[in-house]
């Protein structure tokens, strides 16, 4: 294991955060914080308490975690992709580093950015409202396995596209919508029947929930059955991940 190159790429993906700091992490503070705004104060007069939460509190965990698939995603195929697209990517692949070298640079990074930005997030959030953390080592352990799955799966988006455009299409058409459809301002409970049982095919449901069992201690799914989910889609990426490296590396432009 090459621990040096692994050190050097991680290195300039953390300096590239410093570099392009209002984009990388004021910038989505600010979206989040707007949501507390927008959310907090237009349906919380609605909407009192959910599950004995009240309804800003309640929906931090899932302001959280949608900040950081959305962020875990983005910056870990902008990560690989940038050096396709400006041609630096023979510059790594000449030198003496493996696959799984690389992976770890670029997935650590941006699971690195994902994690403090969401740290970040909820220390804004108590500016908002009165939080507890009821299970501080589950939401740290939620807060990394997802982090690192979606930066996985980002990092794979960034071999496969090969224009800017297709970037956009995972993040944009897929990963947002689910978020918000997976219980991020809302109980599923609150749903009808039916619309209960379609949201469980939502693979973005059981993140949140176990997210906020967390922090309240209350969820719509167990925590059991949001833990193996969430493992679940971590083995699927690095079953992926896996394939790729059998296959055969497709990084140049």
């Amino acid at each position: 294991m090459n621990l040096n190159a692994v050190a050097a790429i991680y290195k300039f993906e953390m300096a590239r955060t410093f570099r392009t700091l209002m984009q990388s992490i004021i910038s989505p503070v600010i979206s989040t914080s707007l949501y507390f705004v927008v959310f907090g104060a237009a349906i919380g007069s609605r909407i009192q308490e959910v599950d004995g939460v009240s309804y800003g509190a309640f929906i931090v965990p899932g302001l959280i975690m949608l900040t950081l698939l959305q962020q875990s995603l983005t910056n870990a195929a902008f990560g690989i992709y940038f050096p396709k697209f400006t041609g630096t990517i023979y510059e790594l692949l000449s030198a003496p580093i493996s696959p799984i070298e690389i992976v770890l640079g670029y997935v650590g990074a941006a699971a690195t950015k994902s994690i403090a930005l969401g740290l970040i997030i909820l220390a804004t959030a108590t500016l908002f409202v009165d939080l507890r953390i009821e299970h501080p080592l589950w939401m740290i352990l939620f807060l990394v396995l997802t982090a690192v799955t979606f930066a996985m799966f980002g990092f794979i988006i960034g071999i496969w596209a090969d224009g800017f455009e297709k970037l956009q299409i995972v993040p944009l058409l897929i990963v947002t919508p689910l978020a918000f459809l997976g219980g991020s301002f809302y109980s599923i409970s609150m749903l009808p029947e039916f619309w209960q049982d379609v949201s469980l095919v939502n693979p973005v449901v059981y993140l949140i929930s176990g997210f906020r069992w967390a922090f309240y201690g209350t969820s719509d799914v167990s925590i059991g059955v949001s833990l193996a989910m969430t493992l679940v889609f971590l083995g699927a990426t690095l079953a992926a991940v896996t394939y790729i490296f059998k296959t055969g590396w497709r990084l140049k432009s």
